[in-house]
């Protein structure tokens, strides 16, 4: 997909989406394609070498995806293109492989995200999300579902895990993992998101409200465990952990989640850098891409004029710092190493 010099300089806000409720408050648009991976008749068939997953490492939705996809070994079975985290100057909300090699995703060959989803689908009217699996065979978009994504990577994708690879979703705990993603997906994952694109001054402040009342909920729930379950990494612990991760760089200048910074809560601060520190987190966390898409990007203010300015801090190599979460486990590390055999 060409697109002009002209159409950069003159047409460069982003179109308005609708998603937003009457009362000013942000309701995040549903997922299109959510045919789920499996091998039931009408299911996405799992299958090596087949689909690609597309992020930016400046996406918190994505992230999840591409840590879960890292900690059980699937890279060899589902390749990975990166967006830019910087928006392109288009009068569409769209993500851009401007970080390729021709500006082109080397696989799928197209500029702009919104290419693959106006090739899957002529008439699709929603923004191109993050992350989101294209089926390589057919060139079309299968699953937008950030939701359900890493679930489907912890269950039916199994057979390309690597050897020892974790439990990320024990079937004993995928009832309780379920209802406190629900938690953290509505109030911290998305609240943030709520807090914000707010357009009330009312919208603002329940959603404000909700986002530190479960944070500090989490604070007093790690104070006692290594992680949200006991001494095991599961799926809720990654999807608390994008959010984390960002909050100090991004959402807390700039979406004006202000009371208090992650690195002010003794255990969840610790917690973050536990998991940080962990093979998956820290390895796919690109401060840098943050930063220059929440602060440089046309995230908040797609008009504004002014010269854009990249904050400096926070200091990164406080994530590398000593936690001692680990002597929270109850169980000691030889003990855990063979229970995640």
């Amino acid at each position: 997909m060409e697109v002009s010099q002209e159409n950069h300089e003159l047409k460069s806000v982003p179109e308005k989406t609708n998603e937003f409720n009457e009362d000013g408050s942000f309701k995040r648009q549903k997922n299109q394609f959510s045919t789920p991976f499996g091998y039931e008749p009408g299911q996405l068939p799992v299958e090596g070498g087949r689909y690609r997953l597309l992020w930016s490492a400046a996406c918190p939705w994505a992230h999840r995806s591409v840590i879960v996809r890292k900690i059980l070994g699937l890279e060899a079975a589902i390749s990975l293109g990166t967006a830019s985290p910087i928006r392109p100057r288009l009068p569409r909300i769209d993500w851009e492989f401007s970080l390729d090699e021709n500006e082109k995703d080397a696989v799928l060959g197209i500029q702009y995200m919104s290419e693959i989803y106006k090739k899957t689908d002529p008439e699709y009217a929603g923004r191109p999300t993050v992350p989101v699996i294209v089926d390589v065979k057919t060139q079309q978009v299968v699953n937008n579902d950030y939701s359900n994504l890493t679930n489907y990577f912890e269950t039916v994708w199994a057979p390309f895990h690597k050897e020892h690879a974790p439990d990320l979703y024990p079937v004993h705990l995928r009832e309780e993992i379920d209802e406190l993603n629900a938690v953290i997906f509505q109030d911290i994952n998305n609240g943030v998101y709520k807090c914000g694109f707010a357009k009330s001054q009312a919208a603002y402040d329940e959603a404000y409200e909700a986002l530190f009342k479960r944070l500090d909920e989490l604070e007093n729930r790690l104070a006692s465990r290594r992680f949200l379950f006991g001494d095991y990494i599961t799926d809720s612990d990654v999807r608390l952990f994008t959010t984390l991760v960002r909050f100090d760089a991004a959402y807390y200048p700039v979406f004006k989640t202000n009371r208090n910074l992650i690195r002010e809560f003794q255990h969840l601060w610790g917690y973050a850098r536990d998991l940080f520190q962990t093979e998956g987190f820290g390895e796919t966390t690109d401060f840098n891409a943050i930063k220059r898409h929440y602060h440089l990007s046309i995230t908040i203010s797609p008009d504004r004029k002014e010269e854009q300015i990249l904050p400096k801090g926070p200091d990164e190599s406080l994530w590398d710092t000593e936690h001692d979460r680990n002597a929270l486990n109850q169980h000691d590390e030889k003990f855990l190493y063979t229970m995640n055999k």
